[in-house]
């Protein structure tokens, strides 16, 4: 029996939200209403989710040795998360971002940064690391390492799922491993050439063999290829007051839906509905100290009650496949 339901490997990071009226013009200045710490990033958040969905879960990453650093370790050991190939590096600072939350519609601007001596080498990824798991998440930020983890996984026969939205320099490897592409509503595009969604999901999964091509919508849902059939999931309408986050709850979502052996419609609504209720509190996974990440029992009840934006171009084309 695995150790554990699902293990992450990429990124996390603590930010600093700013709270604006409204996003100013380029030169101009805005007072902001408020300021505060939150622990997030990519995989880390991910796996959060799941273990707030009551998964076995457990974190691969770099932190640093300082304040944002102990944060988010603090953060992901009040989580029930495993920590213990969690690496905290000496004299390197953790990776942070600056977030601008436009009040107006909640949506966020984001400042980064990424030190190199939080780097992970593939040779600091073992066999066990991953094994110990039914389910490997990934991002694609430090690619040979997450190329390491995603070939063992497929060795071995686990699932892997990813979260992409940027390119990476090699990441074609990395797909090669992957059972369930989730990218970003940018992404098909950038790595295909091809504008048109549904072209650009279905070269990836002609190109790289991945079980399922999907890609989030933001406020217009998912969008995901399995079997030869798309299948479309509308978002759900919450009084919005930041999107940091969302869709890093979605993925962690989405891996609990597979383990669950959820069909796909119902995995993509299921992972919309985590994502908007996240979307209802400010902050990734909500302020230092605070619990942001939503209940089953809460996505359940959105899932029955909510109301869902249909009209959509992607929606209605999805229909017709």
């Amino acid at each position: 029996m695995n150790e554990f339901d699902v293990v992450g490997v990429g990124l996390n990071a603590t930010d600093t939200l700013l709270r604006v009226p409204h996003f100013p013009a380029y030169g101009g200045k805005v007072p902001f209403h408020g300021e505060q710490y939150s622990v997030g990033g990519q995989v880390a958040s991910a796996i959060v989710t799941c273990a707030k969905l009551g998964l076995r879960s457990k974190y691969i990453g770099t932190v640093g040795d300082d304040e944002r650093g102990r944060l988010q370790l603090d953060s992901l050991r009040a989580s029930g998360v495993n920590i213990d190939h969690v690496q905290q590096r000496t004299g390197c600072p953790n990776q942070s971002a600056y977030i601008i939350i436009d009040e107006a519609t909640g949506e966020r601007t984001v400042f980064w940064s990424r030190p190199d001596c939080l780097t992970l080498a593939p040779e600091e990824i073992t066999e066990e690391q991953i094994t110990c798991a039914r389910l490997l998440h990934i991002d694609g930020h430090d690619t040979p390492a997450v190329e390491r983890a995603a070939r063992i996984a497929r060795e071995h026969g686990i699932p892997v799922t990813v979260d992409v939205d940027t390119l990476y320099a090699g990441f074609d490897k990395v797909l090669s491993h992957v059972d369930y592409l989730v990218a970003s509503s940018e992404f098909p595009a950038r790595w295909t050439g091809l504008e048109d969604p549904f072209l650009a999901l279905q070269t990836i999964q002609e190109r790289h063999g991945v079980r399922v091509a999907a890609m989030t919508l933001g406020a217009h849902g998912a969008l995901a290829l399995e079997d030869g059939r798309f299948v479309y999931s509308p978002a759900f309408v919450v009084n919005c007051v930041d999107t940091t986050g969302a869709g890093d709850v979605f993925h962690g979502a989405f891996c609990y839906a597979v383990l669950q052996q959820m069909p796909m419609a119902e995995a993509l609504g299921f992972s919309n509905a985590m994502a908007a209720l996240n979307c209802t509190a400010v902050g990734a996974r909500g302020a230092v100290g605070a619990d942001g990440i939503a209940t089953l029992d809460e996505a359940r009840n959105l899932l029955a009650r909510g109301e869902r934006r249909t009209q959509t171009d992607i929606a209605r084309r999805a229909n017709r496949t």
